[in-house]
């Protein structure tokens, strides 16, 4: 990638803020220079706010560009301390808002991981001033909501990817793009659309000021923006397949939401194991067509089968009455006494249990403790996770009936390259298991809906959806909804999809142009920040010379 050039058009500079620090009395801030950090600082959170607002449950997409945009005009011109401030004024209220489906879990969870996340806004932030004063700001401005993202989603400790630009666009114009280059390039667009917005709102606000014509910078701008908005509508998504398979997805419920969903033992396990009874006694009755395979949530068994003969007869019984393979999903014993795992174990109703795949990425402090033995100390909350998630170390193919099924667990539809990794190896149809009943009714569960559409457009494959207590849902590869469940309900859903060889583009480059940009953003940063240097050097230089006593002859 070309290095951007470190100059612009005399008009076209602004003066940064000057950097913070001890000043002699006469450099004082002036109050309406302190007045107006203040307003920029306002600005930023209001728009972090409206960026929350353009997410699950509140979809209002359009503020996503809307919240891009004024962020990169806060920092244009400004040092890089005001950026990385403006970068964390922004992203504190947006991740409050955005994670504020975390209070069952305390208030303090939520705004600790805000604070947490809003850490890489504000690097980002130093970012956008930086590179604001470089030729083609706009381009680097969208490269570095990349690069940010890219950041984010693996640090520290995996990664939380939550708030990507790409999942508040899982239903709208931008969306093809997904099967192209996945939910990285959905956020360059966005974000791009965004600055080349605010470069024509610049251009326009200079125009006024000195009483001319609009510029053509603000013609091109508003274009462009546009332009990146309704080009998804020229990128055709893969749907067609030569088999389909009829599937049931079985939420079971839970009696109780909240931290102690689990309620008393066998209770969830029996939720599931009677809604599947009923399925069966449904097709029977010729009220339903028999499905070719069953699904059951994350944790749909609260007891280990495999050393509770009660939880494993339960679970055979259902899947006798039902007479087709049933994906279970239920917590194991881990390879020692301080280690569980989170599995989905195929159940055939002749030989038993089978094939299994153990989720590969745990959540911090929710499935396991970092540095458990000093932080239970301090945090008495951390000791109701009695034993750590143990890893497990393959994708989640396998073979479920007729349907050879990419599974994933949870939150690990967030992440790019456990779903990825899971449809290259084989995956026709997309799994996700969950188990959300801790945040029902706090939108988590819209949120991660949102993120399955993505998935399905990305990879052009249909994603079931299977939730304990909601939602369940069934995706075409479109990203269409053809079938969801509520909250809180019992529920069975059943449907035919498509079951998909083909891979998409974004499949077949990987996260190659993620890398790209996000090197492209550390190298813009870099490159600005030594030009800054530089000129500050010059400028110290040329303050020296004009301070030294003249000398006669």
């Amino acid at each position: 990638m070309a290095l951007p050039v470190s100059h612009e058009q005399p008009e076209q500079q602004e003066q940064p803020v000057a950097e913070e620090g001890p000043q002699p009395a006469a450099a004082a801030p002036a109050p309406g220079r302190r007045k107006a950090w203040w307003a920029r600082t306002g600005l930023a959170a209001l728009s972090g706010l409206a960026l929350a607002l353009a997410f699950p449950p509140f979809d209002v997409w359009p503020l996503s560009i809307l919240a891009v945009a004024a962020l990169a005009l806060l920092t244009r011109g400004r040092t890089a301390r005001h950026g990385a401030w403006l970068g964390f004024a922004f992203g504190v209220p947006f991740f409050v808002l955005l994670l504020s489906w975390l209070r069952p879990v305390g208030w303090d969870a939520t705004v600790g991981l805000s604070l947490i996340e809003a850490l890489f806004l504000a690097l980002m932030g130093a970012g956008l001033a930086l590179t604001s004063k470089l030729r083609g700001w706009p381009l680097w401005g969208a490269v570095l909501w990349v690069t940010q993202e890219w950041m984010r989603d693996r640090l520290p400790f995996g990664g939380f990817p939550w708030g990507r630009l790409a999942f508040a666009n899982t239903a709208s114009p931008l969306t093809p793009l997904a099967a192209l280059g996945g939910a990285p390039l959905v956020t360059f667009a966005v974000a791009g659309s965004g600055t080349l917005l605010a470069w024509a709102a610049l251009a326009a606000v200079r125009a006024r000021r000195t009483d001319t014509e609009l510029p053509w910078r603000t013609a091109v701008g508003a274009v462009g923006a546009l332009a990146l908005v309704l080009v998804g509508y020229a990128v055709p998504v893969p749907t067609s397949a030569d088999d389909t398979v009829k599937v049931a997805l079985v939420q079971g419920n839970v009696d109780r939401p909240g931290m102690d969903f689990l309620g008393r033992p066998m209770e969830v396990l029996d939720n599931h194991a009677t809604a599947t009874e009923k399925l069966a006694a449904d097709v029977a009755a010729g009220k339903v067509a028999k499905p070719d395979v069953v699904i059951w949530p994350e944790n749909a068994s609260d007891l280990d089968p495999f050393t509770d003969p009660a939880a494993y007869a339960r679970i055979d019984e259902a899947v006798k009455a039902v007479g087709v393979p049933t994906l279970v999903g239920a917590l194991v014993d881990g390879p020692d006494e301080q280690h569980v795992q989170n599995e989905g174990i195929v159940w055939d109703p002749a030989t038993g249990p089978g094939a299994s795949y153990t989720k590969q990425h745990p959540v911090p402090f929710g499935e396991y403790v970092p540095f458990r033995e000093e932080l239970s100390k301090v945090i008495s909350r951390l000791q109701r996770v009695a034993r750590d998630f143990y890893p497990g170390d393959h994708n989640g193919v396998m073979q479920l009936g007729p349907a050879r099924i990419g599974d994933v667990i949870c939150f690990e539809v967030a992440y790019d390259e456990i779903v990825r990794d899971a449809v290259n190896q084989g995956g026709r149809v997309i799994v996700v298991q969950t188990n959300n009943a801790t945040y029902n009714n706090t939108g988590q569960t819209e949120q991660q809906l949102a993120m399955s559409r993505l998935r399905a457009v990305e990879h052009g494959r249909a994603v079931l959806i299977a939730a304990t207590s909601g939602v369940s849902a069934v995706i075409n590869p479109d990203g269409s909804v053809q079938q969801r469940t509520g909250e809180m309900e019992q529920a069975v859903l059943n449907a035919v999809v498509p079951l998909r060889d083909g891979k998409t583009l974004a499949d077949r480059v990987g996260a190659g142009p993620e890398w790209v940009l996000a090197v492209g953003g550390v190298l813009a940063c870099a490159f600005a920040a030594t030009g800054a240097v530089r000129r500050r050097r010059a400028e110290r230089r040329a303050a020296d010379g004009e301070r030294e006593p003249q000398h006669t002859a």
